[in-house]
């Protein structure tokens, strides 16, 4: 008994060392940190593959590395994008800026006074019109292009440019988004402080909704935007006339000449591709501005 006593009594202690919250901390941050620099690098690979092939002349665009410069023909081949057939990539760009811009401003203006409509108002039946609007995520755009075909062509407006923006006007995903930023901004104390004061709900609406809603006003917008932009289908279907195409599908054409005629503009394709994701950048970047007023707004009230 004294020898095992004696055995307990000299034998170490052992410690059970608990892990660092700091060390965890910095392994999780290196993981995130890890993980964005590879989703940059997948979303940048496409713009920079794009941009170094739109420096280069048709020689080089099939016969040099794909991932580096090869000679800088870019001042040519905008030369060449801007001429080509009198200058018809101006009208294709010009064309897609008037249905991604009107119809992308006057569906945000629709979808925010559907959604405050849906959101601060009660009436009968509103429970199952914002069950339809839900729903209707549920079908494709594809299945309505040809709905729509059938129902332009009978009024006379397939060709035209409100074959493109009537359907701008109702998007379900952006009233749907303009109803949950309304419930998170728009309190009812301040509509019915206003409603006292004897504000009309039109002007409730134009003076204190929408400048509360410029966030929520312009995500929608942007995503609209995005959306009308990079359209191929519907205008593929409801557009006939060369003159009214848009930005992609005028490219498309191009790209379809080579099989169709031999005339290779994989060059003029590529350039006139890179235009056009600038719009698109420039409109992220305005659109800063009043994500930034709106967040501060919200946070002052």
């Amino acid at each position: 008994m004294a020898l095992t006593e004696e055995r307990t009594r000299t034998r170490p202690v052992r410690r059970i060392s608990k892990p660092d919250p700091a060390a965890r901390s910095r392994g999780g941050q290196r993981f995130l940190l890890v993980g964005l620099v590879l989703a940059a690098a997948y979303s940048l690979f496409p713009v920079w593959w794009l941009l170094v092939a739109a420096t280069k002349d048709r020689t080089a665009l099939y016969q040099s590395n794909g991932l580096w410069f090869s000679g800088w023909h870019l001042w040519s081949n905008l030369h060449q994008v801007f001429t080509y057939e009198n200058g018809i990539f101006l009208r294709w760009t010009a064309n897609s800026f008037l249905y991604a811009g009107v119809g992308s401003l006057g569906g945000t203006l629709v979808a925010l006074a559907t959604g405050y409509g849906l959101a601060r108002f009660e009436f009968p039946g509103r429970g199952l019109v914002f069950a339809c609007v839900v729903g209707s995520f549920l079908v494709p755009i594809a299945l309505l292009t040809l709905p729509l075909y059938l129902l332009f062509s009978k009024t006379g407006l397939v060709d035209t440019p409100w074959a493109m923006l009537i359907p701008c006007l109702v998007n379900p995903f952006s009233v749907y988004l303009a109803k949950v930023y309304t419930e998170a901004t728009v309190p009812y104390e301040l509509l019915e402080a206003a409603r006292i004061d004897g504000a009309g709900e039109l002007r409730i609406f134009c003076s204190i909704v929408l400048r509360m809603m410029t966030t929520g006003g312009a995500t929608v917008f942007l995503l609209a935007f995005v959306n009308t932009w990079n359209a191929f289908f519907l205008p593929l279907t409801v557009l006939r006339g060369e003159k009214n195409w848009t930005l992609n599908l005028g490219l498309y054409n191009w790209s379809g000449k080579r099989l169709e005629s031999g005339v290779d503009l994989t060059g003029l394709v590529l350039t006139g591709a890179l235009l056009s994701i600038v719009p698109m950048a420039v409109m992220m970047v305005a659109m800063r501005r009043y994500w930034r007023t709106g967040v501060t707004l919200g946070a002052l009230k």
